[in-house]
């Protein structure tokens, strides 16, 4: 099976429309991540292994107004298209004002769908300069243009903030600039998000030699530990 292009976090509590869907999305090459109820959507959200959101506004425990509303707080980067149970113009208009990027009306169309998933990802790709993308890490490959890491997909945002450390090797990399870049925020909500995107690349990057430094206060800086 190949590597998934995208990974789409699916928020529908109806079990038997998200079997269909997640089906189709693998057929198209997506990786589908799943979530029953608002509660689970945004720990998800909060994993930090997803693209693009498709969210039923009638979610249980937590509705998808309030996760959209939840998730913009900390995130305005992560492409949201809500699914919406009637065209009511009010809906809609809330979704916009909340921070959708686009919408869908169940009874959903298959064929739309993945034209919707594929217009916003085209709006919401970051424009990349002209700097190196691809970089041997330790003997691990990272490809930033096909946003892959040893082979494996890697979300959006861990591939954005891995290149911004990786272009400026050995340079601190003040952590305003990459709240502005990456969150388009900075704030407590943001700060705290991108600790957590942090200890993901951490991770990642264990037995490569590779360590990610923090300066308290100011920013990150890659370096080589064995050089």
């Amino acid at each position: 099976m190949k590597t998934p292009k995208t990974n789409i976090l699916l928020c529908d509590d109806d079990v038997n429309l998200t079997t269909v869907l997640v089906d189709y999305l693998h057929e198209h090459g997506y990786g589908v991540i799943t979530a029953a109820d608002g509660e689970e959507a945004l720990l998800k959200v909060a994993a930090g292994q997803t693209d693009i959101c498709l969210l039923n506004v009638n979610m249980t425990k937590v509705n998808g107004f309030e996760v959209l509303e939840t998730i913009r707080k900390t995130n305005n980067q992560l492409p949201v298209i809500m699914v919406m149970p009637n065209g009511a113009q009010e809906d809609i208009i809330q979704a916009y004002k909340l921070g959708c990027d686009d919408y869908l009306v169940k009874p959903l169309s298959v064929e739309l769908l993945i034209c919707k998933v594929e217009a916003v990802l085209r709006r919401c790709k970051p424009v990349f300069n002209s700097q190196e993308m691809v970089f041997d890490l330790g003997g691990k490959h990272f490809d930033a243009l096909h946003q892959t890491f040893d082979g494996r997909h890697i979300a959006a945002r861990e591939n954005d903030l891995l290149l911004m450390l990786c272009q400026n090797m050995n340079t601190l990399v003040d952590r305003h600039l990459i709240l502005r870049t990456l969150w388009q925020m900075d704030n407590h909500f943001a700060v705290r998000s991108l600790c957590v995107y942090i200890n993901h690349l951490r991770h990642l990057l264990q037995g490569t030699g590779l360590q990610i430094f923090a300066v308290h206060g100011k920013g990150y800086k890659l370096i080589n530990s064995k050089s």
